[in-house]
């Protein structure tokens, strides 16, 4: 076996034990991706696609997993005023308790040395924009990062869509990111 496929069984055997984790109460390990998504996603990058695309599954999968989240309270629906047919989820108060529950990977992370999680957290950032890059996949970032930031006021603004961000908005993830 070569260095890079160990690391790669290493990555899965990661996920794994990550989805594993994710069944908890009456949730599946996709529905709390999607919940974990939500929670850091900005208000332009919460519709059922934008989930699809980020956790790579398709969109009929996201939009029955958003719809059983509905229906558990977990999220709430919201379609917008100008077209009926868009809809946005953001996380109800028990999506919110339900992403702040213990992850046994997140505590495992949280005990490595801070140069440990430098060296992993870049070296994961690269191998994920080369992978992205070679499916076509979409980028997504933080908006603080992103081209399109304006931080000439408080909140920031994104220049490209011509709105002003909401507070905490500049850390989250956002579709329309591009590196900056």
């Amino acid at each position: 076996m070569t260095r890079d496929q160990g690391i790669r069984i290493l990555i899965n055997r990661l996920a794994r034990l990550d989805s594993a984790s994710g069944w908890s109460g009456d949730l599946n390990p996709t529905q709390k991706a999607a919940l974990e998504y939500l929670s850091e996603a900005n208000q332009f990058s919460r519709s059922p696609s934008h989930v699809a695309e980020y956790l790579g599954t398709t969109r009929g999968t996201m939009s029955q997993t958003l719809k059983a989240l509905v229906r558990k309270g977990y999220v709430t629906e919201r379609r917008q005023a100008s077209d009926q047919r868009s809809i946005s989820y953001a996380l109800a108060d028990a999506g919110i308790a339900a992403v702040q529950e213990p992850n046994p990977i997140a505590d495992a992370i949280g005990n490595l040395p801070a140069e440990v999680k430098r060296a992993l957290e870049s070296g994961l950032t690269q191998g994920l924009k080369l992978a992205l890059a070679a499916n076509g996949g979409q980028a997504f970032g933080r908006c603080k990062a992103c081209a399109y930031h304006d931080a000439t006021s408080e909140n920031g603004f994104c220049s490209l869509l011509k709105l002003a961000l909401e507070p905490g908005e500049k850390d989250k993830i956002c579709i329309e990111y591009k590196e900056a």
